[in-house]
């Protein structure tokens, strides 16, 4: 994990550079590489029936992506890009891992019941936008398909006894998702969304009713040159 930290942070640092020069060049022609940095409010969605309801979960991301132009005025083009992910859910969902099978439940006496997982982001973006290579103040609206591959994620909750349980990367979490996405907005600080497509279990029941419980995310997204 800390040598994709390390990866990324180098890359960041190389690609802000990069990013300027590009998006300075001579002519209507010129790419808007981009560093992004967000914040979302976050929630599970297609829960089983069993579960009623989700407390506050946030998600925070950084990354970098690589603009490609598709037009000669430099208004539309498709963006590749690089991140990473760090989620935080405080769900109703029991988690346990016994004999590498991960075992679902409800338990109304937990305390705590709390989700992490740090996740390499692979975003691709179609996008237009009202810029030219002098003007940086503009309205954007960018859509694609963000995939994302988890690194790690732990399940832990506290129950009545006020005992700590932990279990680390669960063998029915799905490892690879993906989802739609879609920002807008002016300038630097846009609306975002993510709506994702995959379940985060594989396999998985609770009380002979399929998990089909999906991510949905809510927040703002800054753009950096």
């Amino acid at each position: 994990m800390n040598r994709i930290l390390i990866f990324l942070i180098f890359l960041l640092i190389s690609s802000i550079s990069f990013g300027q020069k590009d998006s300075l060049l001579l002519g209507s022609r010129y790419a808007d590489d981009q560093v992004y940095a967000s914040i979302s409010y976050t929630q599970f969605f297609d829960q089983p029936s069993v579960i009623t309801k989700s407390n506050f979960s946030y998600g925070v991301s950084i990354g970098f992506l690589k603009d490609f132009i598709l037009n000669k005025k430099g208004s539309v083009s498709f963006a590749l890009g690089i991140g990473y992910g760090y989620d935080v859910f405080n769900h109703e969902l029991k988690v346990e891992e016994s004999n590498n099978e991960t075992v679902f439940s409800t338990d109304n006496t937990i305390t705590s019941n709390i989700f992490k997982a740090h996740n390499l982001e692979l975003p691709i973006e179609l996008r237009w936008r009202t810029s030219t290579s002098n003007k940086y103040d503009f309205w954007r609206i960018y859509g694609g398909v963000k995939f994302i591959y988890n690194t790690s994620n732990s399940f832990q909750y506290i129950d009545v006894n006020n005992m700590d349980f932990k279990y680390l990367n669960v063998s029915a979490y799905n490892k690879l998702q993906y989802g739609l996405t879609l920002s807008a907005g002016y300038d630097k600080f846009n609306m975002n969304i993510f709506y994702g497509l995959t379940p985060i279990f594989n396999d998985a029941n609770i009380e002979g009713e399929k998990i089909e419980t999906k991510v949905i995310k809510f927040g703002l997204i800054l753009y950096l040159l």
